[in-house]
């Protein structure tokens, strides 16, 4: 057979591959890419797999051979990672893009809401869409802009246009809470100071919150069940509740109708339980969850997306009420999610980034999740699969497989040996498209 025949054979089958998968003509035309690499984390398997080539074709992945496969594209565009290991992009399902961290030194939460405009948050979400893409995060669900309005619903528009470099992004623009349920607080009751949150009284008010925001763009509707919290003279955490159950199936029902989904802020408590009642998709932190209610969250497949690493950052005085709060929150937390990690609750990943600085390694919560009884496959499948399921992407984005979107990235070393590796991310596509590479490829 001549090298002619076989270029055409090759890109034939390519081409029928991408048919398949219901990939575009663009991606079709495209020149194929192959990338090799030491090993291979697709996502779903239970093992890595070693000496792999990952055929690309625009946008999508079209074929995983052997690295030394006679049948790669000879026209390819190669390029050869080494001994590094090959995952799928990772996702984030909670993050902040317009919160910088609360640097109390700075002014804390309150300063970026009073004094910081909205051109300069929107200039410094930017910077942190990029370096969650520079961590190998090619997915996230934003969770709400913290008193910066529709900002995600701009930044994920500029995302997707190509005029800046980001993830791709699941907005849920202004989130929901009652009166007296969210910051700006401990201001003279006179001064009108903005909010964190659209607050509401009354299911009617619910209703039109969440219709006017996913009118807005919300991809997911993000509702706090729970708000400030604090330990009695027994030594529990205790948290207000905020909105009703009423108030909440309100909500659910509006936003279930539009076919998107609930993300429910809820600590422990009474306003975790509503949280369930009123039927959210997803329970976000769950610092204490009780047996019960992990049997609830079962029948009713309700996701549990822990951001374990935040909560053990920046620590008051133990000598302080809060001091005693933030050690009583992750005593409590760690147990919560191996519980529910044990009884088969369905866990995503998500760091509440934003909460802490963008300057810090995302992926650190990893590192948590495997000290609280994940394996290191778990941990990363919460990153990649799992988060893709929660978000109704399963098999098109967080997996390694013929039609999926082409995120991939690399890191050097066995992240199934230490999951601390996933801090090194050396290599990055996203979409098909290098952002990242190492220097000599």
């Amino acid at each position: 057979m001549t090298i002619a025949l076989r270029r055409r054979l090759a890109l034939a089958l390519l081409a029928a591959c991408s048919l398949a998968t219901g990939a575009r003509a663009a991606d079709i035309a495209a020149r194929p890419v192959v990338i090799t690499a030491g090993a291979l984390i697709d996502g779903i398997a239970p093992r890595a797999r070693a000496n792999v080539a990952v055929v690309v074709q625009g946008k999508r992945i079209v074929a995983v051979r052997d690295r030394d496969a006679k049948d790669l594209p000879p026209d390819a565009e190669r390029i050869d990672l080494g001994n590094a290991t090959l995952l799928p992009g990772l996702i984030d399902t909670h993050t902040h893009l317009f919160l910088q961290g609360e640097v109390k030194e700075e002014g804390g939460y309150d300063v970026q809401l009073l004094k910081h405009p909205l051109a300069f948050r929107t200039a410094r979400a930017v910077v942190s869409a990029r370096r969650a893409l520079e961590q190998g995060f090619t997915t996230l669900r934003d969770l709400e802009t913290e008193g910066a309005g529709y900002g995600d619903v701009g930044i994920k528009q500029a995302i997707e246009a190509g005029i800046i470099p980001g993830p791709r992004l699941f907005v849920a623009t202004v989130s929901i809470s009652s009166t007296g349920g969210y910051n700006l607080e401990g201001y003279a009751p006179e001064i009108t100071v903005p909010k964190g949150s659209q607050l509401i009284d009354g299911p009617v008010e619910a209703r039109k919150a969440a219709r006017e925001q996913l009118d807005h763009g919300a991809d997911w509707i993000k509702v706090y069940m729970t708000h400030r919290s604090w330990v009695d003279r027994d030594g529990r955490l205790v948290t207000q509740p905020t909105l009703t159950v009423e108030e909440l199936k309100a909500i659910v029902d509006e936003t279930h109708g539009w076919g998107r989904k609930v993300a429910c802020h809820a600590y422990n408590g009474i306003g975790l339980k509503r949280a369930l009642d009123g039927g959210c998709d997803s329970i976000e932190h769950g610092l204490e969850i009780t047996d019960e209610e992990i049997q609830q969250m079962l029948r009713q497949g309700t996701w549990y997306v822990p951001t374990l690493a935040v909560y053990y950052k920046d620590w008051d005085p133990a000598d302080t009420a809060a001091g005693q709060r933030d050690r009583r929150r992750a005593e409590l937390h760690g147990v919560s999610f191996a519980k529910a990690l044990k009884a088969g609750v369905k866990i995503a990943f998500g760091t509440d980034v934003g909460g802490f600085p963008w300057s810090e390694p995302i992926a650190q919560e990893f590192a948590r999740e495997v000290e609280f009884g994940m394996t290191p496959m778990q941990a990363i499948q919460s990153a990649t699969s799992r988060a893709a399921e929660l978000l109704g992407m399963q098999g098109q984005i967080g997996v390694v497989t013929p039609g999926a979107a082409a995120d991939l990235i690399a890191v050097p070393g066995d992240p199934l040996a230490n999951v601390a590796v996933l801090e090194q991310v050396e290599f990055v596509m996203t979409g098909g498209q290098v952002f990242k590479a190492p220097a000599a490829r």
